[in-house]
């Protein structure tokens, strides 16, 4: 099971370098074995209304959430403890929340950050997933 960081997203929604290995990705991968952060959806919401792209965001709630992506959100005690894996990997608050709720529901992280690499659980890209 997978934990899709907001890039992932955000590189198939824009039409970035990577969207057509992101399609590939979602087509091969059952959605309900994908989940999502809740600071993940609301960055894309940000992030497309910020471009006026709402029409977008509304599909994209429709396909992958009503379609079946579990969203995930923290506990204030996981927040409390949100600081030592800022500090243990030397990540940003995005990352390391993205970090600690992978690492929690023991899920992979599916990301383009190099971030991630020098974390415990790591990451792969969608290409090395659907292979």
């Amino acid at each position: 099971m997978y934990l899709i960081d907001t890039n992932i997203f955000l590189e198939g929604l824009l039409e970035q370098e990577k969207a057509e290995s992101v399609r590939y990705f979602f087509q091969a991968v059952d959605i309900e074995k994908t989940f999502m952060t809740d600071l993940a959806l609301h960055s894309i919401g940000i992030i497309l209304f910020r471009l006026k792209k709402y029409e977008l965001f509304t599909s994209f709630v429709e396909d992958m959430i009503i379609n079946g992506m579990e969203i995930l959100s923290s506990t204030p005690e996981d927040l409390m403890k949100l600081d030592r894996t800022v500090q243990q990997y030397n990540l940003d608050f995005d990352d390391a929340y993205q970090y600690m709720l992978a690492e929690k529901h023991q899920l992979q992280l599916i990301s383009f950050d190099k971030d991630f690499d020098s974390t415990k659980i790591g990451r792969k890209e969608p290409s090395e997933i659907v292979q």
